[in-house]
């Protein structure tokens, strides 16, 4: 079989789990299907991080704010949908809100809002990617900036309460473009555009890691300056999957939100950015298909022990990453891999 052929066969295996859960409908309930929901478009997210952290080496803690433009962006379009002319959104008018912000108006377009919900985060993660990375600055520093822009994004949202929602964020809305929100139809609708734009994701992330782009970034995580040596210049290949990344997440936090029926700060903030990273690193942070898997667990462990045991979460997250680093610092996928190699 030649190289080429044994590709698009490869390809093929590795969709096929996507193709199952695309019929996920006919044999999961209601809550269960909502939660595969969730774990696709959050795996979205975590296949960007695994571009950044696991193929460039670069650890980015921010990725919540790109993930709460693509979900704001969506609820806002929702909010102003369901009101008749001329009416505010409910906490508006709680915090005497005269008139509609100017910033708010576009997102009456479902095309607007769209198309914000990845053009935003993505032109973010530019300005961002250009200003950090043309200047050299290493991973640790990155780290710090952005986990800095997480926190000041959350507070941002906090504290103009009567434009954003504040704490509680953007809530009560009920009709997505407009269909009603909890519609078998309209839901039977957003799980398959979960699952489409999880392989689409998965395809196009995979496509970039076979480029010459795509390797040079692996090559630049290795050893960057011996790339710099050679002549190429790290910052545009960096830059590159930074923008992927930051664009993954605007999508996941656009579908998660419409899943959720709610985006607020607390989903979006400095515990979240942390939380996003746990996941590859369980799963595998240089793994698409690991990241999935650590976004399932990660997320299924969140909800049973943050529910049982809501102030230890955090402490066990951070015992988590460092056992996972340590001890495991390929994940669960580097874990199947070598058993699948000595088996």
């Amino acid at each position: 079989m030649s190289g080429s052929r044994r590709s698009s066969f490869s390809l093929l295996l590795a969709l096929l789990p996507f193709a199952g859960v695309a019929f996920a409908p006919l044999y999961l309930a209601p809550y269960h299907l909502l939660l595969t929901d969730r774990f696709l478009s959050l795996g979205i997210l975590a296949m960007g991080i695994v571009m950044v952290w696991g193929h460039a080496g670069v650890l980015p803690l921010g990725q919540g704010v790109f993930f709460g433009l693509g979900g704001y962006a969506i609820a806002m379009h929702c909010k102003l949908v369901a009101l008749a002319p001329g009416e505010l959104p409910d906490f508006m008018l709680w915090n005497g809100v005269e008139a509609l912000p100017w910033w708010w108006k576009p997102f009456a377009s479902s095309a607007v809002a769209l198309t914000a919900a990845v053009i935003v985060p993505a032109l973010l993660a530019l300005v961002l990617a250009w200003l950090v990375f043309r200047r050299r600055t290493t991973s640790v520093y990155i780290a710090l900036i952005t986990q800095a822009l997480a926190l000041a994004f959350a507070t941002l949202l906090i504290s103009r309460q009567g434009t954003t929602g504040g704490f509680n964020g953007l809530t009560n809305f009920d009709t997505v473009f407009g269909a009603p929100l909890a519609g078998d139809r309209t839901r039977l609708w957003l799980h398959l555009a979960s699952v489409g734009l999880a392989a689409l994701a998965y395809v196009f992330a995979r496509a970039i890691g076979a480029t010459q782009a795509g390797r040079l970034v692996t090559a630049v995580r290795d050893g960057e300056n011996r790339v710099r040596f050679l002549g190429y210049s790290p910052a545009p290949y960096k830059i590159l999957v930074f923008v992927i990344a930051g664009a993954f997440a605007g999508i996941a936090g656009a579908l998660h939100t419409l899943h959720m029926g709610m985006i607020s700060p607390a989903m979006v903030g400095v515990v979240p950015s942390i939380e996003m990273v746990v996941w590859v690193a369980v799963g595998g942070r240089t793994s698409l298909y690991g990241a999935l898997i650590g976004t399932v667990v990660g997320n299924l462990a969140k909800d049973r022990i943050s529910s049982e045991w809501p102030t230890m979460w955090p402490y066990l997250m951070g015992l988590i990453y460092i056992v996972v680093v340590i001890a495991l610092p390929r994940g669960l996928s580097g874990v199947v891999e070598k058993a699948t190699t000595h088996g």
